[in-house]
């Protein structure tokens, strides 16, 4: 079958509205990118001072006092390093715990382990951070 003439016609008009199209896109894209680059830096070529303007540094364990308990200061640097000295799993099912506010059941779902599991875990951890704040505090 051959397409009678004003379809052909109606293909050669949108090919050529497609291709115009595509020709000012390109057009565009360059104009955008060439534009871009001159106000581009490269790290490499960064003062000292415009790098320290990129990043900020948190203080938030230097400036935090902490609290004592028992006669034993404990400071939040120091609670953070006995939390990371839990075993992978016993952290996880604290932070999910307390800090994620999810039940033991919930913990069971994710964590795809028996519930007993999970409150064991979260009652020996605590154990480990007993025995480790203790001997730290003070230090």
């Amino acid at each position: 079958m051959k397409p009678n003439r004003t379809e052909w016609q109606k293909r050669c008009t949108f090919n050529g509205f497609c291709k115009k199209v595509l020709k000012n896109e390109a057009i565009d894209a360059f104009r955008e990118s060439r534009t871009r680059r001159k106000h581009e830096v490269v790290f490499s070529e960064l003062t000292p001072q415009e790098e320290g303007r990129l990043y900020a540094y948190d203080h938030y364990f230097e400036e935090q006092e902490g609290f004592q308990v028992a006669g034993k200061w404990i400071t939040p640097k120091l609670r953070a390093e006995a939390l990371r000295a839990l075993p992978e799993e016993k952290r996880q099912a604290v932070s999910l715990y307390y800090f994620f506010g999810m039940n033991n059941v919930e913990i069971t779902g994710l964590m795809k382990i028996p519930r007993s599991t999970v409150q064991y875990r979260r009652t020996s951890s605590f154990e480990l951070l007993k025995r480790y704040l203790e001997e730290r505090a003070g230090e």
